[in-house]
């Protein structure tokens, strides 16, 4: 699945979406929560032949939320399931920003 898939298949959850942070102004507020952010971490390409014969791409996942939100997690672990994408989850309270951050963490073959 190619990353621009993925951003599709993530906003049909319909929340604010953006990749990495969302580009605020003072015209242009970050939005209320719950909001997801997604990013790339790394890779572990497969090499054969002096090139990257297969792109092995591992993501996270960030959902905000003011509360505990077990009703949007089922949704995004639904949806990550009926898609056939495996997942690891993390999860902190941010103090400074009085936030809940659940984290994702998938790997996308391209």
């Amino acid at each position: 699945m190619k990353l621009k898939e993925f951003a599709e298949l993530l906003g049909t959850l319909g929340l604010p979406i953006a990749y990495n942070h969302f580009k605020t102004t003072s015209t242009n507020p970050p939005p209320d929560p719950p909001f997801i952010v997604y990013l790339e971490e790394d890779s572990n390409n497969f090499g054969a032949d002096n090139k990257s014969w297969k792109q092995i791409v591992n993501y996270r996942i960030e959902v905000y939320s003011d509360d505990k939100d077990l009703d949007l997690e089922e949704k995004i672990e639904k949806l990550l399931d009926d898609n056939g994408i495996f997942y690891d989850t993390d999860e902190t309270y941010i103090d400074q920003e009085s936030l809940y951050q659940r984290m994702y963490f998938i790997t996308l073959i391209k």
